[in-house]
């Protein structure tokens, strides 16, 4: 897959990813790569859209999205098992290769969860999606800030729509821009920080201090989430 194929789909490392979503790097690669532990073997969750036939794991865009998604289910109790029979039969019942970040799992993703539950005699489980606002809450998490193209998740708010900060597979494979510049956050921060001023890195690049500010709230806070 060469990097401008890539335009429009996203490209992230484990690391990259954990760092927008707060789910550990290891965690991520376990998921999309497989592990084994205690001689049982688990397989990948999902097979990534994205391969540079180098041996490492990366992320799409869509990607993410079904990571962030799988991440509130587990935190809510679900075991990564139970993740991986609802992607197969969302897959089936719905049609789409990433289920978890659809919309329409938003209402079907309950009916399929339910399903799982009473063909493992699961209780948790079954107790867990028998409750609406329970699943409802968890759909709201992991699709918070999300701008959907039809079903199909394309930019997310990363903080809020307020916030200014947009990532969005279009724009630098993904990375986080400040909105109103379409620049990289890790940009316009970098050029504070080299600039020595808020005002004189506004200047080298052309946009408001307003947007400085943001792109570095942004990475500060960032850097304080992933310590």
């Amino acid at each position: 897959m060469s990097l401008e194929s890539l335009i429009g789909i996203g490209l992230y490392t484990p690391f990259e990813a954990q760092r927008l979503l707060g789910v550990s790097a290891s965690k991520i690669s376990r998921w999309l790569r497989g592990h084994s532990t205690q001689h049982k073997n688990y397989n990948p969750l999902w097979t990534p859209d994205v391969s540079l036939d180098d041996g490492a794991v990366y992320l799409s865009f869509r990607d993410l999205m079904e990571v962030r998604a799988a991440d509130q289910f587990i935190r809510a109790g679900v075991s990564p098992q139970m993740i991986r029979k609802a992607i197969v039969e969302a897959r089936h019942e719905l049609n789409v290769l990433h289920p978890l970040s659809s919309t329409r799992f938003r209402t079907d993703g309950r009916t399929i969860f339910l399903e799982i539950a009473e063909q493992e005699k699961d209780p948790m489980l079954f107790d867990l999606f028998n409750k609406q606002y329970a699943f409802a809450k968890i759909m709201e998490r992991s699709l918070k800030d999300v701008e959907f193209d039809g079903a199909v998740p394309n930019r997310w708010w990363i903080s809020s729509k307020r916030s200014g900060i947009l990532v969005d597979p279009e724009f630098s494979f993904g990375q986080p821009i400040e909105y109103e510049s379409s620049i990289p956050t890790t940009v316009l921060a970098n050029a504070a920080k080299a600039e020595g001023s808020v005002a004189r890195a506004a200047r080298a690049w052309d946009v408001s201090p307003k947007q400085i500010e943001r792109a570095v709230r942004f990475e500060n806070a960032i850097q304080l989430k992933a310590a």
